[in-house]
């Protein structure tokens, strides 16, 4: 019999939206092995969500994106020496299994550097890059059930005897932040979960984001037709957009958000619409109803995980084919009489 694992490693390193899908993975090894240590390596800008997560014993936090700027010899040594402490720190932590839940190059470069005798990863056809492969000695291919890539992660779990687990998101609930939006709430005169609708207009690529125009619209005709609040969130480099939507009749601009105080914002929604990116992930995770709107992405694979959800996808690929009045109406189903 295979002893059960002492020190696991997940390596899951972006984006918002994909690191929230690959919570569940976290308590379902928590379940299975409880007295294995379990850590986690993620780029900075998303580890907010996992520090402080009581089933996690470590995150250890890197950024990949220093070592594309490396165009002097001193920032190649200085990259050298943080390459030689995240290894040696990985190594000290003697994992016996490691979880590449990435798919890519840099995901399996640091996989194999964990020194795990068993690291997992996708087989063929599920890697985001072929060469991933190269990094990992256990590749699994999710059944044709795990249609959505949720499913897809927890079925890495299978080489571990770990199959059908249940599946649970875990988000913080910090309480600075929940002061912060609490604050929002009651200077904007918005009551939590009645009838708000929060709308979040970014993606992080541009084929992804539904027209501002049609923000705009959804806004003003959630007002006037759906008896809704409106509250618009907004990121680096998209409060420009985000004003122009809010200057709907009963919306709300939302002040500029960290991860902690976005989870509390959403926490307190309606209903959120968005495309396929991190804001609309974060809001199914932590219960609310999504209207997703799906363009070059799959719903079927990225779609809102878990019931009461709706779901627009353009058959041509393009956001510009999602009508307001389609997007209205899937949030009036939701939002009830």
């Amino acid at each position: 019999m295979t002893p059960a694992p002492r020190a696991i490693a997940l390596v899951k390193l972006s984006a918002l939206g994909d690191v929230v899908h690959a919570t569940p993975v976290v308590e379902a090894l928590a379940d299975a092995f409880p007295a294995a240590r379990l850590t986690w390596i993620v780029e900075r800008r998303a580890a907010a969500l996992l520090q402080d997560h009581p089933r996690l014993s470590d995150v250890v936090t890197i950024d990949t994106r220093a070592w594309r700027r490396v165009h002097t010899p001193s920032a190649a040594r200085a990259l050298a020496r943080t390459l030689g402490e995240l290894r040696g720190r990985l190594r000290a932590a003697r994992f016996d299994v490691a979880l590449d839940l990435q798919g890519l190059v840099k995901s399996g470069i640091v996989t194999a550097a964990t020194g795990a005798p068993l690291r997992i990863g996708f087989a063929a056809g599920y890697r985001r890059e072929r060469l991933n492969g190269l990094f990992t000695n256990r590749h699994v291919s999710p059944p044709p059930s795990a249609r959505h890539v949720v499913d897809q992660y927890l079925a890495l779990l299978e080489p571990l005897g770990v199959t059908a687990p249940r599946v649970v998101f875990r988000l913080p609930a910090r309480d600075a932040a929940e002061s912060r939006v609490e604050e929002l709430f009651t200077g904007a005169g918005l009551k939590p979960h009645g009838r708000l609708v929060v709308l979040n207009p970014g993606a992080g690529k541009p084929a992804k984001r539904w027209p501002v125009e049609r923000f705009a619209e959804l806004a003003a005709r959630l007002a006037g037709e759906a008896n809704a609040r409106v509250l618009v969130l907004w990121g680096p480099g998209e409060q420009t957009a985000a004003r122009a939507i809010a200057e709907a009749p009963g919306s709300v601009l939302a002040p500029p958000t960290d991860l902690d105080t976005l989870v509390a914002i959403v926490r307190r929604a309606s209903i959120v619409v968005a495309a396929d990116t991190g804001p609309l992930h974060v809001a199914a995770a932590v219960g609310v109803s999504c209207v997703g709107l799906y363009g070059p992405t799959s719903a079927a694979r990225n779609g809102p995980y878990g019931a009461g959800h709706r779901t627009l996808s353009a058959t041509d690929g393009r956001m510009t084919s999602i009508e307001v009045g389609a997007v209205l109406t899937a949030v009036r189903e939701l939002l009830g009489p």
